[in-house]
């Protein structure tokens, strides 16, 4: 890179601005999904839970998260910060809420990349037949570290190499799977299934089909195969427009995503049917596989690929929130000054980003040791955080733009009632999950701890942990906490905007 490039003389590095464009965006908003992992993951749970209905399922999750995909969008407007809930509900709704949503986020990155690359590296090893390496928990778990180190490396090395990555990945997993759709119905309209197939309906959509109880699990399931898609914000100010853009990027990421995962159902359900789906829905990821020799027979490592490939792009760019997050909380003073830094040569966030990683690692080989099914609940655990920021950024779009809701129908529905209703959605998602990692017998494991379910245990532990952090980050440095809320410029409400990043000031508190 160029000398020029690094920054001023005698000044820190910046991101790189316009390092990325639209479209970038958007496929790195997708791959944050894990798309075909994601399916791969919950298909047969949500098919245990409702039946033919889980196409219904799939489309009643998206309403919410379309809804806070609208409040990152106006939010984005005021404020171009790559730590996005984090800088937005400090601006809204002050600190100490601030800093609980950075967290947040931080940790969804450190609970999921090991589980993500362990995917990886299994279906990887099963699409070009090394089974019994698969197998071999010490060669996939050394595999999985390295996989990590290598999706840390692409991230630290440059945005752009990133880009160019994930959209090499988001057409091959959306190849194999439009491939695995396609001949999936072909089997059920010739009568070729290997299962006792169903021709599928329009009501499949109905997502009260199989009653309110079952409805609930399976949005519970859906937060989970959504949740990602805002990682094309966290890079905010490495994007071209960066005060449209971004925002723009999450919601088509949510609508595609939609047509996405409701295909797939369709094709899955109609495939195999619901009786062998609910049967099997312990299998998780590995009932994919299975379904993938079935439907596509000697050509099953198209599917498996598809896989592989959404668990790499996800574990590259699950790194991206986690680590663009840190940087900005260290920018305001908020964690130690240090990961703040950026490469010169790069100008990504060095620090936070191995960090995060090494953090990561750590926590995915300390899992694997107590064993499987723990590393198992603690990726539950995932939802408790997930309902917890997405609801407070929903709630922080309407606090900021307070006093504009009523200026017009636009304000009041997009601005105001619509993440409103998001975030109180995610918030009751967010009480059920509570209610239900209460009981040990709804965990993956089945097994106690502290008589809880072990997800709510490792929940409760990640925010004590963070309270704990919190409290001692106030007393070292108390910069941070001198910041107010805002209100929100009249300017951008109205379409003049003059949004800016971090280096124009935080709130009054600035």
């Amino acid at each position: 890179m160029a000398a020029e490039d690094a920054g001023p003389v005698g000044r820190p590095a910046e991101l790189k601005h316009n390092a990325i464009g639209f479209v970038d965006a958007l496929v790195i908003g997708l791959n944050s999904t894990s798309p075909a992992y994601s399916l791969a993951a919950v298909i047969g749970p949500i098919v245990a839970l409702v039946g033919i209905y889980a196409p219904g399922v799939m489309f009643a999750a998206f309403v919410p998260m379309l809804m806070i995909a609208s409040a990152f969008y106006y939010l984005n407007k005021v404020d171009q910060d790559c730590g996005t809930t984090f800088s937005w509900v400090t601006r809204a709704m002050g600190p100490w809420a601030g800093w609980l949503g950075g967290w947040a986020i931080a940790m969804t990155g450190v609970l999921v990349v090991g589980s993500l690359a362990d995917v990886a590296v299994t279906f990887g090893l099963l699409a070009v037949g090394l089974d019994s390496w698969a197998d071999n928990t010490f060669v996939r778990q050394l595999l999985t570290v390295l996989l990590i180190l290598a999706m840390t490396a692409v991230c630290v090395v440059g945005t752009e190499l990133s880009a160019k990555v994930q959209n090499v990945l988001i057409l091959a997993q959306v190849a194999c799977l439009l491939i695995f759709v396609a001949v999936a119905f072909y089997a059920v309209y010739s009568g070729t299934s290997k299962y006792d197939a169903v021709e599928p309906s329009l009501s499949w959509l109905n997502p009260f089909g199989a009653g309110g109880a079952a409805l609930t699990g399976g949005l519970l399931l859906g937060v989970f195969i959504y949740w990602g898609w805002e990682s094309a914000v966290n890079l905010t100010e490495e994007v071209e427009n960066s005060a449209t853009a971004p925002g723009k990027a999450g919601l088509w990421s949510t609508v595609i995503l939609l047509v996405t995962y409701v295909s797939v159902g369709f094709a899955v359900v109609a495939y195999a049917g619901p009786v062998f789906l609910a049967e099997n829905a312990d299998e998780e990821e590995f009932l994919f596989a299975q379904l993938a020799g079935d439907v596509m027979g000697g050509w099953d490592w198209v599917l498996l690929l598809a896989v592989c490939t959404s668990a790499i792009a996800s574990t590259q760019t699950t790194i991206i929130p986690a680590s663009r997050t840190a940087l900005s909380m260290a920018r305001r003073r908020a964690l130690p000054a240090h990961y703040s830094h950026i490469s010169p040569r790069f100008r990504t966030p060095d620090v936070s980003t191995w960090w995060v990683a090494g953090i990561a690692i750590a926590w995915y080989l300390v899992v694997n040791r107590i064993s499987t099914n723990a590393l198992y609940d603690s990726l539950t655990a995932l939802s408790l955080l997930i309902a917890f920021y997405y609801s407070l950024t929903g709630l922080a779009c309407v606090i900021y733009y307070r006093r504009h809701l009523f200026e017009s129908v636009h304000n009041f529905l997009l601005i105001g009632l619509g993440p409103l209703i998001g975030s109180g959605l995610l918030a009751w998602l967010l009480v059920k999950s509570v209610s239900d990692m209460a009981d040990p017998e709804n965990s993956y494991s089945g097994t106690s701890w502290f008589g809880l379910g072990p997800p709510l245990v490792i929940g409760i532990g990640i925010a004590l942990t963070g309270v704990v952090a919190m409290i001692v980050r106030r007393f070292v440095d108390p910069t941070y906490w001198r910041e107010r809320p805002g209100v929100a410029d009249p300017d951008l409400v109205h379409g003049h905007g003059h949004g800016h990043g971090h280096g124009k000031g935080h709130g009054k508190g600035s």
